[in-house]
C-alpha cells in the first residue's frame, strides 16, 4: 500500500468519504466534514503511525489533503 493510500485510509475514519473516492484538494474541514476534535485526533494518529511529530502551527496551515501529504513528505525527509 502507498503511503498516500494509507493516508487516505485514515483520513476516511474521520470521514464519510472513501480513500479511492478522495482527491488532493480536498479540504479536511469543507469537504470532509472534520471537527476540530476529529483533525486533532487524526493528526495523533499520523504521528504514531508515521513516526513523526508535527508542529501544531504547521499541521493548521495543511488545509488539504494534499498540503497535509507534503508536510508529512518533508517531516519523513528531515527525520532520514
Amino acid at each position: 500500500m502507498t503511503r498516500e493510500m494509507e493516508f487516505k485510509k485514515m483520513v476516511a475514519q474521520y470521514s464519510d468519504v472513501k480513500p479511492e473516492d478522495m482527491h488532493n484538494d480536498m479540504r479536511f474541514r469543507e469537504d470532509l466534514g472534520f471537527s476540530s476534535l476529529d483533525f486533532m485526533s487524526f493528526l495523533g494518529e499520523l504521528e504514531d503511525t508515521f513516526d513523526v511529530e508535527l508542529e501544531e502551527e504547521d499541521a493548521l496551515k495543511a488545509l488539504t489533503i494534499g498540503e497535509a501529504l507534503e508536510l508529512m513528505e518533508q517531516l519523513q525527509k528531515e527525520d532520514e
